[in-house]
């Protein structure tokens, strides 16, 4: 397997390529979801909600958070994951940005 060569991009397109492929799985997504829903920490709820086992949403949550869109708190045996606001607003305005650039042309292929 080839190396991404990741130097030859932009900070910012490496930043928003390792977001989204933390996002890029949809046990992920709709732990974002829920946690969006919830509109509050979440700590223990997932395995009810998702279905999944507790290890399989600790690896999610592990990616999400290295990837900075959740952040998390210790409380005693627990740990609370709540969306973190700045990377998020990142995330929107780089999303933006990007789908933005493009214009519908009629006239292509």
């Amino acid at each position: 397997m080839g190396l991404t060569k990741t130097e030859i991009f932009t900070e910012e397109q490496n930043r928003l390529a390792v977001l989204l492929k933390a996002m890029a799985h949809p046990a992920r997504i709709a732990i974002l979801q829920h946690i969006i829903q919830t509109n509050a920490c979440i700590c223990g709820d997932l395995v009810e909600e998702l279905g999944l086992a507790q290890a399989t949403i600790s690896q999610h949550l592990k990616e999400l958070k290295t990837a900075g869109l959740i952040q998390g708190t210790i409380e005693g045996v627990s740990v609370c994951y709540c969306i973190n606001p700045q990377i998020w607003k990142d995330l929107q305005k780089q999303l933006g940005v990007f789908f933005g650039t493009y214009s519908l042309k009629t006239n292509c292929c």
